[in-house]
């Protein structure tokens, strides 16, 4: 393999150094919270629905405030709003941890503090996605992106597994090391020397509310990329009942849903240092598409699976396939969209993105109240391989791209 001296030149502005190491932090964070949640709340009402009710909680404020998060997000400083919202987060953590000392016997106080965190998480994802291009020059950003992409990665692996582990201690313990983890980012990120940004001067009406929406809709490519997440992630998503599988089918306990929650990531990490090493430079479209069908394949395999091994080997896979789409997905939404659009256009990836995993995960919950979980996960499996297929004929355009480059 040639040596590239450049591979890791994005390290060297310091903004961005910054800005990964926060994401890292904050990846950490809401991992380890994720599984303390879920399983504290699924040991106090033994329902799956309300694994379903964890991720909806979530979910909803960024569907409700969508035309304000990315407007924001273009007309004030990235980093300030990034600083910002996680010290909200922060202080949400911090509430859970209380609460857990306390002790609780309902949940509805746990739904109410995730829903003001995901308020947060709703003006903090748009800028996190849409300032990448602010902080490393363009013939950068490609390869920016998968660093960006493998990064999070590293914290979705370690998160669960640590999470679990301080759990199985004591629940206090992971939700004050998430507590400390987000305020470590939030020093992080207002630390970034900022960063030029050409933002929004329009006056705030409905067109400039509703520009991304406008910007997608318009633009085939990123509508497909888009809404492929949406459609094939709603259906063929299993994370949310991992605790179930956990507990009753593989019956190996808090520790071992961390472990189950990390196998996906280790796919995803090991595809993403190859990524950073051999990025995708043809038929980018067509391997997008592929990998979708490999993802939904690999699910229903999972779903089947009664064997510890096998199911671990099958998340492992499903993490590998994911981490190939969602590298062109996001490149393709990034290079296609201007500077002073791209934090509505994000904040509508992020509804998306919420919807392919928080609704997904509800969707999951009350099919599994139905039907039981490994039917919701394999009919769902199924309707991913369907989804791929469906979008290759309806949307033409992105499955004839070839290079990320524009």
């Amino acid at each position: 393999m040639r040596t590239d001296p450049d591979r890791f030149a994005v390290f060297r502005h310091t903004g961005f150094a910054r800005y990964w190491l926060a994401l890292i932090l904050t990846g950490f964070a809401l991992q380890m919270q994720t599984v303390a949640v879920g399983w504290q709340v699924y040991a106090v009402t033994g329902d799956p629905f309300d694994l379903g009710l964890i991720g909806l909680s979530q979910f909803a404020p960024a569907l409700a405030l969508v035309l304000v998060t990315g407007t924001v997000s273009d007309r004030y400083s990235r980093r300030l709003i990034l600083g910002i919202c996680l010290a909200l987060m922060a202080g949400c953590a911090g509430a859970l941890l209380v609460l857990s000392i306390k002790g609780f016997s309902v949940v509805w106080p746990v739904f109410v503090i995730l829903a003001i965190f995901g308020g947060a998480r709703a003006f903090y994802n748009p800028a996190r996605q849409s300032i990448i291009p602010n902080l490393v020059p363009k013939p950068e950003l490609s390869r920016a992106i998968a660093v960006v992409s493998t990064g999070q990665q590293v914290s979705t692996i370690g998160g669960p597994a640590v999470g679990g582990l301080l759990f199985g201690l004591a629940p206090e313990a992971a939700y004050g090391a998430t507590l400390v983890a987000l305020v470590a980012a939030a020093v992080l990120f207002l630390s970034i020397p900022q960063p030029r940004q050409i933002k929004s001067g329009k006056s705030v009406d409905w067109q400039t509310l509703n520009a991304g929406f406008r910007y997608i809709w318009s633009e085939k490519v990123v509508l497909g990329a888009i809404s492929l997440d949406l459609f094939a992630v709603l259906l063929g998503g299993a994370v949310a009942l991992l605790p179930v599988y956990a507990a009753d089918i593989l019956q190996v306990g808090p520790t071992g849903l961390g472990f189950l929650r990390a196998a996906q990531a280790v796919g995803a990490i090991f595809m993403g240092a190859w990524l950073v090493f051999r990025p995708v430079r043809d038929h980018a479209g067509q391997t997008m598409l592929a990998t979708v069908v490999v993802f939904g394949l690999l699910t229903l395999v999972f779903a089947l699976s009664e064997t510890l091994w096998l199911s671990v080997l099958a998340l492992v896979g499903m993490g590998a396939a994911d981490m190939i789409s969602v590298n062109i997905r996001q490149s393709l939404v990034q290079i296609w969209t201007p500077d002073d659009l791209r934090g509505r256009v994000n904040a509508v990836n992020q509804v998306f993105v919420g919807a392919s995993n928080e609704v997904g995960g509800f969707r999951a919950g009350t099919m599994a109240v139905l039907i039981g979980p490994v039917a919701a996960v394999a009919v769902g499996a199924a309707g991913t391989v369907a989804v791929a297929g469906a979008w290759a004929v309806l949307f033409p355009e992105m499955r004839r791209i070839r290079s990320l480059v524009r």
